[in-house]
Protein backbone atom coordinates (compact mmCIF):
# COMPACT_ATOMS: atom_id res chain seq x y z
CA UNK A 1 0.00 0.00 0.00
CA UNK A 2 1.55 3.77 -1.18
CA UNK A 3 0.42 6.50 0.66
CA UNK A 4 0.46 9.77 -1.40
CA UNK A 5 0.96 13.61 -0.22
CA UNK A 6 -1.14 15.22 -3.49
CA UNK A 7 -2.19 14.08 -6.68
CA UNK A 8 -4.12 15.13 -9.98
CA UNK A 9 -8.14 14.92 -10.25
CA UNK A 10 -7.26 12.48 -13.49
CA UNK A 11 -5.18 10.20 -11.58
CA UNK A 12 -8.14 10.35 -8.77
CA UNK A 13 -10.86 9.51 -10.73
CA UNK A 14 -8.67 6.89 -12.27
CA UNK A 15 -7.49 5.38 -9.12
CA UNK A 16 -11.12 5.26 -7.89
CA UNK A 17 -12.64 3.68 -10.96
CA UNK A 18 -9.72 0.68 -10.17
CA UNK A 19 -10.24 0.53 -6.50
CA UNK A 20 -6.79 2.08 -5.84
CA UNK A 21 -5.05 -0.77 -8.17
CA UNK A 22 -2.79 0.03 -11.04
CA UNK A 23 0.02 -2.18 -12.93
CA UNK A 24 3.14 -0.81 -13.62
CA UNK A 25 3.62 0.05 -17.32
CA UNK A 26 6.96 1.81 -17.56
CA UNK A 27 9.15 2.03 -14.24
CA UNK A 28 11.92 5.05 -14.15
CA UNK A 29 14.68 6.54 -12.08
CA UNK A 30 12.64 9.17 -10.83
CA UNK A 31 9.27 8.41 -11.74
CA UNK A 32 7.06 5.25 -12.24
CA UNK A 33 4.42 5.37 -15.17
CA UNK A 34 1.19 3.32 -14.12
CA UNK A 35 -1.97 2.25 -15.82
CA UNK A 36 -5.37 2.57 -13.87
CA UNK A 37 -7.81 0.78 -15.85
CA UNK A 38 -7.38 2.67 -19.03
CA UNK A 39 -5.40 5.75 -17.59
CA UNK A 40 -1.83 6.33 -17.67
CA UNK A 41 -0.40 7.91 -14.56
CA UNK A 42 2.90 8.64 -12.98
CA UNK A 43 3.56 8.17 -9.29
CA UNK A 44 6.68 10.71 -8.70
CA UNK A 45 8.16 12.16 -5.11
CA UNK A 46 6.43 14.73 -3.65
CA UNK A 47 7.51 18.62 -4.46
CA UNK A 48 7.75 17.63 -8.11
CA UNK A 49 5.13 20.18 -10.12
CA UNK A 50 1.84 19.05 -10.05
CA UNK A 51 -0.27 17.43 -13.08
CA UNK A 52 -3.87 15.83 -13.72
CA UNK A 53 -1.88 12.54 -13.85
CA UNK A 54 0.25 12.63 -11.32
CA UNK A 55 0.63 10.55 -7.89
CA UNK A 56 3.10 12.01 -5.76
CA UNK A 57 4.07 10.24 -2.52
CA UNK A 58 6.76 11.10 0.10
CA UNK A 59 7.82 7.68 0.82
CA UNK A 60 10.44 5.55 -1.20
CA UNK A 61 9.58 5.13 -4.98
CA UNK A 62 8.48 1.15 -4.90
CA UNK A 63 11.14 -1.49 -7.24
CA UNK A 64 9.04 -2.58 -9.52
CA UNK A 65 6.66 -4.57 -9.53
CA UNK A 66 3.69 -5.69 -11.55
CA UNK A 67 1.11 -4.10 -9.51
CA UNK A 68 0.73 -1.78 -7.01
CA UNK A 69 -2.30 -0.50 -4.25
CA UNK A 70 -2.54 3.25 -4.19
CA UNK A 71 -4.40 4.45 -0.91
CA UNK A 72 -5.92 7.81 -1.54
CA UNK A 73 -7.36 8.45 1.67
CA UNK A 74 -8.62 11.78 2.04
CA UNK A 75 -6.28 13.64 -0.44
CA UNK A 76 -8.02 16.51 -2.48
CA UNK A 77 -7.01 16.16 -6.05
CA UNK A 78 -5.66 18.64 -7.10
CA UNK A 79 -7.14 20.85 -10.11
CA UNK A 80 -5.91 23.45 -12.28
CA UNK A 81 -7.95 27.06 -11.72
CA UNK A 82 -10.07 27.36 -14.19
CA UNK A 83 -9.04 29.57 -17.21
CA UNK A 84 -9.30 33.11 -17.58
CA UNK A 85 -12.31 34.95 -19.26
CA UNK A 86 -13.64 37.62 -21.80
CA UNK A 87 -11.24 39.33 -24.33
CA UNK A 88 -9.62 41.85 -21.72
CA UNK A 89 -7.95 38.77 -19.75
CA UNK A 90 -7.37 37.30 -23.37
CA UNK A 91 -5.21 40.48 -24.59
CA UNK A 92 -3.46 40.76 -20.95
CA UNK A 93 -2.52 37.34 -21.15
CA UNK A 94 -1.30 38.10 -25.00
CA UNK A 95 0.82 40.78 -23.77
CA UNK A 96 2.31 38.67 -21.01
CA UNK A 97 3.61 36.46 -23.15
CA UNK A 98 5.09 38.71 -25.96
CA UNK A 99 7.18 40.00 -22.85
CA UNK A 100 8.63 36.34 -21.96
CA UNK A 101 11.44 36.29 -24.08
CA UNK A 102 12.49 39.18 -22.44
CA UNK A 103 12.62 37.52 -18.98
CA UNK A 104 14.96 34.48 -20.70
CA UNK A 105 18.25 35.78 -18.65
CA UNK A 106 16.18 34.75 -15.35
CA UNK A 107 15.42 31.41 -16.07
CA UNK A 108 18.80 29.90 -17.18
CA UNK A 109 20.37 28.63 -20.57
CA UNK A 110 17.47 27.61 -22.77
CA UNK A 111 17.50 24.34 -23.81
CA UNK A 112 15.32 22.24 -26.80
CA UNK A 113 12.81 24.54 -28.50
CA UNK A 114 13.59 26.91 -26.28
CA UNK A 115 16.67 28.76 -28.06
CA UNK A 116 13.75 29.48 -30.46
CA UNK A 117 12.71 32.91 -27.89
CA UNK A 118 15.92 33.92 -28.02
CA UNK A 119 15.91 33.78 -31.43
CA UNK A 120 18.62 30.90 -31.98
CA UNK A 121 18.20 27.66 -33.47
CA UNK A 122 17.51 24.15 -31.44
CA UNK A 123 19.91 21.53 -31.08
CA UNK A 124 20.46 18.55 -33.07
CA UNK A 125 18.33 16.51 -33.65
CA UNK A 126 15.64 19.54 -33.50
CA UNK A 127 17.80 22.06 -35.37
CA UNK A 128 15.83 20.87 -38.78
CA UNK A 129 12.36 21.47 -36.64
CA UNK A 130 12.87 24.99 -36.56
CA UNK A 131 10.67 25.50 -40.29
CA UNK A 132 8.05 23.18 -38.98
CA UNK A 133 8.30 25.07 -35.59
CA UNK A 134 7.90 28.17 -36.94
CA UNK A 135 5.20 26.88 -39.53
CA UNK A 136 2.86 26.32 -36.21
CA UNK A 137 3.53 29.88 -34.80
CA UNK A 138 2.35 31.30 -38.38
CA UNK A 139 -0.75 28.91 -38.08
CA UNK A 140 -1.44 30.32 -34.78
CA UNK A 141 -0.94 34.08 -35.69
CA UNK A 142 -2.89 33.42 -38.42
CA UNK A 143 -5.42 31.95 -36.72
CA UNK A 144 -5.52 28.96 -38.73
CA UNK A 145 -6.44 25.61 -36.92
CA UNK A 146 -6.23 23.34 -40.23
CA UNK A 147 -2.83 24.59 -40.56
CA UNK A 148 -2.09 23.97 -37.16
CA UNK A 149 -2.53 20.49 -37.46
CA UNK A 150 -0.52 20.26 -40.64
CA UNK A 151 2.69 21.84 -38.67
CA UNK A 152 1.58 19.91 -35.83
CA UNK A 153 1.73 16.39 -37.26
CA UNK A 154 5.17 17.22 -38.82
CA UNK A 155 6.62 17.94 -35.42
CA UNK A 156 4.41 14.93 -33.55
CA UNK A 157 7.12 12.67 -31.97
CA UNK A 158 10.43 14.60 -33.16
CA UNK A 159 13.02 14.37 -30.90
CA UNK A 160 14.08 11.34 -28.03
CA UNK A 161 12.65 10.57 -24.80
CA UNK A 162 9.48 9.33 -23.31
CA UNK A 163 7.69 12.76 -24.30
CA UNK A 164 9.50 14.12 -27.36
CA UNK A 165 10.44 17.70 -27.74
CA UNK A 166 8.08 18.16 -30.43
CA UNK A 167 5.27 16.47 -28.76
CA UNK A 168 6.00 18.92 -25.66
CA UNK A 169 6.38 22.44 -27.93
CA UNK A 170 3.03 21.44 -30.00
CA UNK A 171 1.12 20.50 -26.63
CA UNK A 172 2.05 24.18 -25.71
CA UNK A 173 0.87 25.63 -28.17
CA UNK A 174 -2.13 23.79 -28.26
CA UNK A 175 -2.61 24.87 -24.57
CA UNK A 176 -2.05 28.31 -25.14
CA UNK A 177 -5.10 27.96 -28.06
CA UNK A 178 -7.12 26.11 -25.30
CA UNK A 179 -6.82 29.14 -23.53
CA UNK A 180 -7.92 31.74 -26.09
CA UNK A 181 -10.64 29.65 -26.93
CA UNK A 182 -11.73 29.72 -23.17
CA UNK A 183 -11.80 33.50 -22.94
CA UNK A 184 -13.72 33.53 -25.91
CA UNK A 185 -10.54 34.97 -28.58
CA UNK A 186 -10.68 32.66 -31.06
CA UNK A 187 -13.22 29.71 -32.20
CA UNK A 188 -13.08 27.19 -29.65
CA UNK A 189 -14.85 24.32 -32.16
CA UNK A 190 -12.31 24.77 -34.69
CA UNK A 191 -9.59 24.63 -32.55
CA UNK A 192 -11.16 21.44 -30.35
CA UNK A 193 -11.61 19.63 -33.70
CA UNK A 194 -7.80 20.22 -34.99
CA UNK A 195 -6.61 19.22 -31.53
CA UNK A 196 -8.73 16.10 -31.96
CA UNK A 197 -6.88 15.66 -35.25
CA UNK A 198 -3.41 16.10 -33.76
CA UNK A 199 -4.51 13.29 -30.87
CA UNK A 200 -6.03 11.05 -33.49
CA UNK A 201 -2.48 11.27 -35.46
CA UNK A 202 -0.20 11.35 -32.48
CA UNK A 203 -1.47 7.83 -32.13
CA UNK A 204 0.91 6.45 -34.84
CA UNK A 205 3.72 8.66 -34.23
CA UNK A 206 4.93 8.60 -30.41
CA UNK A 207 5.42 6.60 -27.80
CA UNK A 208 1.88 6.20 -25.27
CA UNK A 209 2.81 7.91 -22.48
CA UNK A 210 3.38 10.75 -24.39
CA UNK A 211 0.02 10.48 -26.11
CA UNK A 212 -1.49 10.84 -22.79
CA UNK A 213 0.53 14.22 -21.90
CA UNK A 214 -0.03 15.26 -25.16
CA UNK A 215 -4.10 14.83 -25.36
CA UNK A 216 -4.08 16.46 -21.92
CA UNK A 217 -2.44 19.36 -23.22
CA UNK A 218 -4.61 19.77 -26.42
CA UNK A 219 -7.57 20.08 -24.39
CA UNK A 220 -5.82 23.06 -21.98
CA UNK A 221 -4.67 20.64 -18.89
CA UNK A 222 -0.88 21.02 -18.17
CA UNK A 223 1.13 20.50 -14.96
CA UNK A 224 0.86 23.37 -12.78
CA UNK A 225 3.76 25.68 -13.52
CA UNK A 226 2.18 26.09 -16.67
CA UNK A 227 -1.37 27.15 -15.11
CA UNK A 228 0.69 29.18 -12.89
CA UNK A 229 2.04 30.52 -15.58
CA UNK A 230 -1.03 31.69 -17.43
CA UNK A 231 -3.14 32.95 -14.31
CA UNK A 232 -0.40 35.22 -13.78
CA UNK A 233 0.18 36.55 -17.09
CA UNK A 234 -3.61 36.87 -17.68
CA UNK A 235 -3.97 38.77 -14.15
CA UNK A 236 -1.79 41.21 -15.32
CA UNK A 237 0.99 43.42 -13.24
CA UNK A 238 3.06 40.54 -11.50
CA UNK A 239 5.85 39.93 -13.44
CA UNK A 240 7.51 38.22 -10.48
CA UNK A 241 4.81 35.71 -9.88
CA UNK A 242 4.90 34.81 -14.08
CA UNK A 243 9.16 34.73 -14.06
CA UNK A 244 8.78 32.42 -10.84
CA UNK A 245 6.03 30.04 -12.77
CA UNK A 246 8.54 30.28 -15.65
CA UNK A 247 10.85 29.15 -13.75
CA UNK A 248 9.23 25.88 -12.43
CA UNK A 249 8.40 25.18 -15.61
CA UNK A 250 11.37 25.19 -17.87
CA UNK A 251 12.96 22.76 -14.88
CA UNK A 252 10.71 20.01 -15.33
CA UNK A 253 12.36 17.10 -17.40
CA UNK A 254 15.60 17.50 -19.57
CA UNK A 255 14.32 20.42 -21.74
CA UNK A 256 10.28 19.20 -21.52
CA UNK A 257 9.80 22.41 -20.18
CA UNK A 258 11.83 24.87 -22.42
CA UNK A 259 9.45 23.04 -25.18
CA UNK A 260 6.28 23.62 -23.35
CA UNK A 261 7.14 27.43 -22.98
CA UNK A 262 8.76 28.05 -26.55
CA UNK A 263 5.13 26.20 -28.07
CA UNK A 264 3.10 28.30 -25.31
CA UNK A 265 4.67 31.44 -26.73
CA UNK A 266 3.85 30.32 -30.03
CA UNK A 267 0.42 30.08 -29.74
CA UNK A 268 -0.21 33.88 -29.05
CA UNK A 269 -0.42 36.35 -32.06
CA UNK A 270 1.94 39.32 -32.07
CA UNK A 271 -0.92 41.69 -31.54
CA UNK A 272 -4.52 41.07 -30.00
Amino acid sequence: MIGLSALGWKAADALARAGGSARVFAALSESIYLAAGDELLWLGRAGSPLHPRAILTRAPLPAARSTLTIAVGEARPWTPPAPARGRDAARRLAAGVRELPGALAELGAPEGFGALLAGGAPPFPLERATPGARALAEACARDDPEAAVAAATALVGLGPGLTPSGDDYVGGAFFGRALLAAAGACDRDAWARAAGAVLARARAQTHPISVALLGDMLEGHGHAPLHELAGALAAGGDRRAAVDAARRLVAIGHSSGWDMLAGFVAAFPARM
